[in-house]
């Protein structure tokens, strides 16, 4: 068959599907700058309002929280609603709460607005949005997208660090808050006019799919309906309490201790905010590497054997931290930034397939309830470590701690069923 012009054209321009998850890619950037910002502002709210570390903490906990247990219902409703009018509302609840910050005078107004209306708002944007984003646009690639979109994330954490915590140490914390306002409110007509929440929407179908493949219908009923009735079924499986069990952990050794208070542990140690934020920031450097090469393993590698090895290493590495603290940059200290931003969110890629393998259609909703435990493991771990730093006068312990329950989140990943992880066939329900 000869091709046209217009057919050979075709064949040379992008999938859709790659400006979409470009977009998707900008919203998840975004949405990581967000949820930054509590780490540089901890030191400022505490000299301004006389607020403890564990106080301020716990607005940071609810906001980990609500990130996570929105993401399931979240994924539900993009189902129902569509990807594009769910990710726009996010955004506006994000630079409601962080524009409302400069106004408080007490700290449940700093859980009112950092705690719930950007906890809602950036877990309507987790990961979960990327599953999504993934399930729907992806049929060739999709580990290598998940790993890409989760390794924004570290983008945004790379882009948005150091510029609030230059802001916060020279402007004040409130223009810090304003200019994440002003961020998200900027992606908001990005998001409306270019994303699109089916490939038959514009015409074509999933990258790697079929010319003649159907469109998924929206589920029936209530979106909270469907993902309370999904953990129903996934609950009933040792599968999904093995996964929510390990990525638990994952979120406490990450988002909840390393996110939220490596800076101000640096801090007490003598090294200037702005400092340990920009070693937080090279954390992403890494990060974006270490994610999408997971994102290519995990189309190639029993994704149990990814998780074992992800975290035995983050583990070890949290042992020695304590050891690395100094008033300025030492080769060692460099040495656990390089290794921990190649492991921050290596563990996504390879949670998200195994989600997929044994859930089938309804993989991104359960990932969606692993997730939320990912951010309630963070919350826990967030409000502990600033507890421990209050009586202690230092977050010892609690690199102990975590570096323990990443051995034990090793164990769990082993006992996920092998056929779970290398069968393409739901078993559960």
């Amino acid at each position: 068959m000869t091709l046209t012009a217009d057919d050979k054209r075709a064949r040379r321009r992008p999938h859709r599907a790659w400006y979409v998850a470009l977009i998707a890619l900008v919203a998840i950037i975004g949405a990581a700058g967000f949820r930054a910002t509590p780490g540089v502002l901890i030191g400022p709210l505490e000299q301004e309002f006389g607020w403890t570390r564990g106080t301020i903490s716990m607005a940071v906990s609810i906001n980990l929280v609500l990130y996570g247990v929105t993401a399931p219902f979240a994924a539900a409703l993009m189902d129902r609603f569509g990807i594009r009018r769910v990710v726009s509302l996010a955004l506006l609840l994000v630079a409601v709460g962080s524009g409302l910050t400069v106004l408080m005078n007490a700290s449940w107004q700093l859980v009112l607005c950092w705690g719930v209306l950007v906890g809602f708002g950036t877990g309507a944007m987790a990961l979960a949005f990327a599953a999504t984003v993934a399930d729907r646009w992806f049929v060739r690639h999709r580990g290598l997208v998940v790993g890409v979109l989760t390794a924004g994330g570290a983008t945004g954490q790379l882009i948005f660090l150091p510029l609030l915590a230059y802001l916060a140490g020279n402007e004040g914390w409130r223009v810090a808050s304003l200019t994440v306002s002003a961020a998200a409110l900027a992606v908001v007509p990005l998001v409306w006019l270019l994303l699109r929440d089916h490939p038959q929407d514009v015409g074509t179908t999933a990258l790697g799919a079929p010319a003649d493949a159907p469109r998924a219908d929206p589920p029936s009923g209530g979106a909270a309906r469907r993902a309370l009735r999904v953990l129903g079924e996934a609950a009933r499986t040792r599968s999904f309490w093995m996964l929510a069990g390990g990525f638990a952990i994952c979120g406490a050794s990450t988002n909840g201790l390393i996110q939220t208070h490596f800076i101000p542990a640096a801090h007490d140690h003598g090294m200037p905010e702005q400092t340990a934020a920009g070693l937080l920031a090279l954390v992403g450097i890494f990060d974006i590497a270490g994610t999408v090469l997971s994102g290519w393993l995990s189309d190639r590698v029993d994704p149990r054997i990814l998780l074992i090895a992800y975290y035995l290493l983050r583990g070890g590495s949290l042992l020695i931290l304590p050891s690395l603290f100094d008033s300025t940059v030492v080769p060692s200290m460099l040495i656990f930034i390089v290794f921990y931003g190649l492991d921050w969110v290596a563990t996504v890629p390879p949670t998200v397939a195994l989600c997929r393998a044994v859930y089938g259609p309804d993989g991104s909703v359960v990932f969606g309830w692993v997730f939320a435990s990912h951010q309630v493991g963070a919350g826990l771990a967030a409000v502990g470590a600033g507890l421990t730093r209050d009586i202690f006068g230092e977050y010892t312990f609690a690199w102990y701690g975590a570096g323990l329950l990443c051995a034990i989140a090793a164990v769990m990943s082993a006992r996920i069923p092998k056929r779970a992880s290398l069968s393409g066939e739901p078993v559960a329900g």
